[in-house]
């Protein structure tokens, strides 16, 4: 009887693997499709796609090219952008630091980094470890520092102590990426060695990340790496250039692969352990994943408006919300036309990554929902590609019919209050450095911080357009302002004041 017991109960172990293998086979199928129908929509170059379940890489596949011209294939060890994705792997590091008692979440950041100073003295004196990795500390978005210049982390985080108050500390929510660099700095002060380093011998090398670059630029003596692209509204599908910005490096450099995200991807669902290998306690895992700000049911992303979340959250390095009724934390990463998107929801043990070398390809958001459906719920109920490729190309026509009626309100036949020497000059920003500008035949050359130069043409008034920007693709508004005596005493761009250095500047 008993032997009959012990053959039924074998029986259905091997029925029941069986069958679970053959809806893997499905869903990968599915999702396979799926993935393959929108790189041909978004006209995505190359592309990678990694789900981990219950602890083992369920479905790992490479598309398209990494390189238009040259058509060398993605494969498993092509080197993409984790872009804002990092951040996750900058707080897992802190964490570290936290277990091993060298600092807590609620240490004041300037007892560990005396240097640290923002623009209101309280949020300075009061800024806690954690709030460095939560982005409300009340202070407006200054990415205009490492994208018109390029110096060191503790310039630019000196530089930062400028960028204006814009609501009570922790009493809002405004994406802020220098304070990951701050944060990259702290694990530097605490643990003796730079934050890549660290992240290399203690994240890296035990998940077997071998190929993996927390300094973005090492991708080029790595080998192996995509080419950035972006679909221009003009001039179609374009190649772009890089953009690493490794003074911010852990709020979004690090590089890796299809391979290495895949052990990276089976650390978090695992809960901090890897191959019997606990790498971050218990506790500590939990805290990175607990809502510290909130957003309220809009959230920031498009993508709220076809999941409905009833909450919004932020964790440490993880946006969060409710999607059919179990927590799904998750992060996008947006660099130069490198795009990534990462998604774990715990408590189905389903991990998700996307890589891909097109600006802004929101095809990832529907990878990581599809995704989700198949291996977390065994639902194959929604077009996801569509629901989403259909919500964007709104979002293009609306955006297009927007540049449209700024061509039409251009006040025609118009031109510059004074000769274009007069706008010669050196113009500064205490935050943002100094742009010098200089007549050249009918229109305008702009160097910020000798990093990055626009050539600008007339728009009207005393406002000139700039050509598109090698990374961004944008052209730019510069409006220059005159004095009360009728000279040019300051330009507005990107939001700023450059006020004019004068004779008696000098």
């Amino acid at each position: 009887m008993r032997n009959k017991i012990y053959s039924l109960l074998f029986f259905l172990t091997i029925s029941l693997s069986q069958s679970l293998s053959a809806q893997q086979k499905t869903n990968n199928k599915k999702l396979d499709a799926m993935i393959v129908q929108g790189i041909k929509d978004w006209k995505v170059p190359g592309l990678a796609a990694i789900v981990v379940k219950d602890g083992e890489v369920v479905f790992r596949k490479t598309y398209g090219v990494k390189n238009l011209e040259t058509k060398e294939k993605v494969d498993e060890n092509t080197l993409f952008n984790m872009a804002s994705t990092t951040k996750a792997v900058v707080a897992i590091a802190m964490g570290m630091l936290v277990d091993e008692g060298k600092l807590n979440w609620d240490d004041k950041v300037v007892d560990h980094l005396p240097y640290f100073k923002l623009s209101d003295p309280y949020s300075t004196a009061d800024a806690r470890i954690k709030d460095l990795f939560t982005h409300n500390l009340g202070v407006g978005n200054a990415d205009a520092l490492w994208i018109i210049d390029s110096t060191s982390v503790r310039e630019t985080v000196r530089k930062f102590q400028f960028a204006k108050k814009t609501y009570p500390l922790r009493g809002g929510f405004t994406y802020q990426n220098i304070m990951y660099a701050v944060a990259g700095e702290v694990i530097a002060a605490v643990s003796g060695k730079p934050w890549n380093e660290f992240v290399k011998e203690r994240i890296f090398n035990p998940l077997g990340m071998t190929r993996t670059q927390a300094i973005a630029k090492d991708i080029f003596s790595a080998g192996n790496y995509v080419t950035p692209y972006l679909n221009d509204a003009e001039d179609g599908l374009v190649e772009v250039d890089y953009g690493f910005s490794d003074q911010i490096g852990p709020a979004g450099m690090i590089c890796s692969t299809p391979h290495d995200i895949s052990n990276y991807l089976t650390f978090l669902v695992n809960d901090g352990i890897y191959k019997s290998d606990t790498l971050v306690k218990p506790k500590t895992f939990k805290y990175l994943f607990e809502p510290h700000s909130f957003l309220g049911s809009s959230g920031i992303y498009p993508t709220n408006a076809l999941t409905k979340p009833n909450w919004n959250t932020y964790g440490l390095g993880w946006f969060q919300q409710d999607y059919k009724g179990h927590k799904l934390d998750f992060h996008t990463g947006s660099l130069f036309g490198l795009v990534a998107i990462a998604g774990i929801m715990h408590d189905k043990n389903v991990a998700v990554y996307v890589f891909a070398n097109l600006d802004h390809a929101e095809l990832r958001h529907a990878i990581m929902y599809k995704a989700m459906d198949l291996y977390g719920f065994n639902d194959d109920s929604r077009d996801w590609h569509t629901e989403v490729f259909t919500l964007y190309e709104g979002f293009k026509k609306e955006n297009n019919e927007v540049l449209k009626k700024k061509v039409e309100e251009r006040a025609e036949n118009t031109k510059p209050s004074l000769p274009l020497e007069a706008y010669e000059g050196s113009y500064v920003n205490e935050m943002l450095g100094t742009v010098v500008v200089t007549a050249q035949d009918d229109a305008l050359q702009t160097n910020f911080n000798d990093f990055i130069t626009y050539d600008a043409e007339h728009w009207h008034y005393d406002t000139f357009i700039t050509n598109k920007d090698p990374r961004f693709r944008e052209k730019l508004l510069i409006r220059f302002e005159l004095n009360t005596d009728g000279k040019i005493n300051q330009l507005d761009f990107m939001g700023e004041v450059f006020t004019k250095i004068t004779q008696e500047d000098d």
